[in-house]
């Protein structure tokens, strides 16, 4: 049996709802949580993102905003955009060289968000979202162009331009 209209848009709304609430408090919980954006700071300096306080200013600020836009469903693939390039710089940086599966600090959790966020960006965020309303549509190649590959091409952009890892970082890579 095919799924109808309806059952498409609820489970778009679902996996954006869930998607973007769950990066928007990701950021919130470095504003208002833990060692906050000075203890976030310290830890981009010690993976050699400097200025580690810029990066965890910008960090905080794309996963609150990319976060709530995806859950609304607002400029969408732009939104996963967002995510991705912050999921990106994740993988790249931190949980890559420790393999796949998340309990070993794998990329399992970085990477499937990515995808889940390129997935919305082929599919478009449904009828119920911000996007239909106000009559905005990137589906199909161009929306997996904006959130995949425009993502990416931020990240690695990003980390070009500021990424020096330390040597701990370096012998991590070469031994894996």
């Amino acid at each position: 049996m095919l799924c109808g209209v309806y059952d498409i848009n609820l489970g778009l709304l679902i996996l954006r709802l869930v998607t973007g609430l769950t990066i928007f408090l990701h950021g919130y919980n470095h504003f208002f949580g833990g060692g906050r954006l000075p203890g976030a700071g310290r830890w981009f300096d010690s993976l050699g993102i400097r200025p580690g306080i810029l990066h965890a200013w910008v960090t905080a600020l794309v996963e609150t905003g990319a976060g709530l836009m995806m859950a609304i469903g607002l400029l969408t693939p732009l939104a996963g955009a967002g995510i991705v390039g912050i999921m990106a710089v994740a993988l790249i940086v931190v949980e890559a060289r420790n393999g796949f599966f998340i309990v070993k600090d794998g990329c399992e959790y970085v990477l499937f968000i990515a995808v889940v966020c390129a997935a919305i960006g082929a599919t478009g965020p449904g009828e119920w979202s911000v996007d239909n309303a106000i009559g905005f549509s990137v589906t199909g190649w161009a929306g997996i162009a904006l959130s995949f590959g425009l993502g990416v091409v931020a990240a690695v952009g990003l980390l070009a331009a500021f990424w020096r890892p330390p040597n701990g970082v370096r012998s991590a890579w070469k031994k894996s």
